[in-house]
């Protein structure tokens, strides 16, 4: 076992990992996604769609894992925790789609044309999730 501040700085570090949510058959449903971690807030933050599998698990079931390795698999981190999900993007100034752009900036910085963005995030019915993490586990080598 690794302790937290090296479990943190690892996660903090890399910015993809496996997100498992939980399907309706209690079976797994997994998803790499591109994700922020805030060590200091103890949440991942990323943008997803409603329509997908992941997102409909989580409006039913909050609980989830989420799972980061090194590029070479030696290291790792597993973070639990439970999902808060936006309402999905309805127009291109609300609350889902300023939260949306708030990831972009911590995430990339400044868009080149904040307009396109935002309309994109309401045609693709953008959702920002929050896993508010309980528990890290993991090996840091």
């Amino acid at each position: 076992m690794t302790d937290d501040t090296a479990l943190k700085d690892f996660l903090a570090a890399r910015s993809h990992g496996v997100l498992a949510t939980i399907r309706r058959d209690g079976r797994p449903q997994l998803s790499t996604i591109t994700y922020r971690y805030d060590p200091a807030a103890a949440t991942l933050i990323a943008s997803i769609t409603e329509t997908r599998a992941k997102t409909k698990n989580m409006r039913r079931d909050p609980r989830v894992t989420f799972h980061v390795s090194s590029e070479d698999g030696w290291s790792y981190v597993v973070a639990e925790g439970r999902a808060s999900l936006t309402a999905p993007a309805a127009a291109p100034g609300d609350d889902t789609v300023e939260a949306l752009v708030g990831y972009y900036r911590r995430a990339a910085g400044e868009h080149p044309d904040w307009d396109e963005y935002r309309q994109a995030m309401v045609t693709d019915q953008r959702v920002l999730l929050t896993v508010h993490v309980e528990k890290l586990l993991g090996l840091v080598r």
